[in-house]
Order: C-alpha cells, then sequence, then structure tokens
C-alpha cells in the first residue's frame, strides 16, 4: 500500500477521538503506591514512635507540614513536565519559596531563643549523619513508581522530569520517615530533611535521561 492510500484510508476510517492522558491520576496513583511500599519498609526497618503522643504535638505536623509541601512542589512540576510543549510555570516555585522561608523563619526564631550550649543539639539533634540517607532510601520505592507512571506520559525534559519526580518522592519519604523520626527542632528539619530532598531530586535529575526514554 502507498502512503497516500494508506493516509486515504486512516481518514476514512470511523475512529473516535484519542482520550488524553490525565497525569496527575496516574502520578498521583502511582504515588500512593510508592507511599504504601515506604511505610511498608519503615515498618520493618525502623519502626514507629508512639504515634498517639506524636500526632498531639506540633514538632510532628512541623515535618509532616515541609514535607508535604516539598512533595506538592515536586507534584506541580512534574504533571507540566509530563506534556510535552508544557511550560513549567511559576507556580511551583512560589509554593517552594514560601516553604523554604517558612522552615527557616521557624529554624531562626528556634535558634535565637536556644541557649548557647544547646545550639548543636538545635541544629544537628542526634540523627543528622543519617536522616538524609535514610529519606533517601525511602523515596526509592516512591521514585520507581512515580518513573513507571511518567513512562506512560510523553516527557521530552526527561533530565527535569526526572528531578521534578524526585523532589517528589523525597517530600513523600520525609513525610514517612517522620512517623519514625523524633527529632523535634525546626533547624534540624531545614537543614537535614531539606539534604534528603535536595539528594532525591539530585538522583532523580542524572536517572532521569536513562529511565524515562521512550
Amino acid at each position: 500500500m502507498k502512503t497516500s492510500e494508506l493516509i486515504a484510508a486512516l481518514a476514512q476510517a470511523d475512529t473516535g477521538p484519542v482520550r488524553l492522558a490525565r497525569p496527575m491520576n496516574r502520578l498521583a496513583a502511582g504515588a500512593a503506591a510508592g507511599v504504601l511500599a515506604a511505610v511498608l519498609i519503615l515498618a520493618l526497618w525502623l519502626g514507629f514512635q508512639p504515634l498517639s503522643a506524636a500526632l498531639h504535638a506540633s514538632w510532628f505536623w512541623m515535618k509532616a507540614g515541609y514535607s508535604l509541601t516539598v512533595a506538592a512542589v515536586g507534584f506541580l512540576l512534574v504533571t507540566r513536565l509530563a506534556r510535552p510543549g508544557t511550560p513549567a510555570g511559576r507556580s511551583w516555585l512560589v509554593v517552594g519559596a514560601l516553604a523554604l522561608a517558612a522552615i527557616w523563619m521557624m529554624a531562626a526564631h528556634t535558634s535565637m531563643r536556644a541557649p548557647a550550649d544547646r545550639q548543636a543539639a538545635v541544629w544537628l539533634g542526634s540523627t543528622w549523619r543519617v536522616c538524609p540517607w535514610r529519606i533517601l532510601a525511602l523515596s526509592a520505592p516512591i521514585y520507581v513508581a512515580l518513573t513507571l507512571g511518567l513512562r506512560r506520559l510523553a516527557p521530552t525534559r526527561l533530565a527535569q522530569a526526572g528531578a521534578a519526580a524526585g523532589l517528589m518522592a523525597g517530600g513523600l519519604a520525609g513525610a514517612v520517615y517522620g512517623l519514625y523520626c523524633q527529632e523535634n527542632t525546626a533547624p534540624f528539619v531545614a537543614i537535614w530533611y531539606t539534604a534528603g530532598f535536595a539528594a532525591s531530586a539530585l538522583i532523580g535529575a542524572l536517572l532521569g535521561p536513562r529511565l524515562l526514554r521512550w
């Protein structure tokens, strides 16, 4: 069959409209599956802190709120980068800037109120050496699930899409890790949780061109 005949046959075919992909739904489903896997890993690996007390503590919700806001920034980015030709926009930048400003304002306030002999404890806690790596480890199943969802879409900016998926995975992993982590100061969260988020985004950017190629 000649090309012209093929085009004519396709034009005359009784085909319905192609259903548009819904990146938000697919990515949300992938994120939910990844979070469930991360929670199961945390339960087998480190366990949970006494949640009945933690749920009434402001520091628990401070960590969860910051982590989930970072995840939302990644979600805003990745849903746009999943579609060719769609600009990244600025909403993610505004939300991210507000999240960083809020956590660092809380960190500065806590540090100024702490006595000199408590500064190291306020900023380092007792788990600063392992906190970012644990968040990074818990982000892995979430990133894999998001990547599987992205591969069914059509990202063209692969490094950026990978970084956004990594940032989203890191934020969600931080919220999961908060079910175990008993560090309770904003300075600790501002540095070491942020380091985990940044590491997840960086690795996502490095893996994106390899895993998201289509």
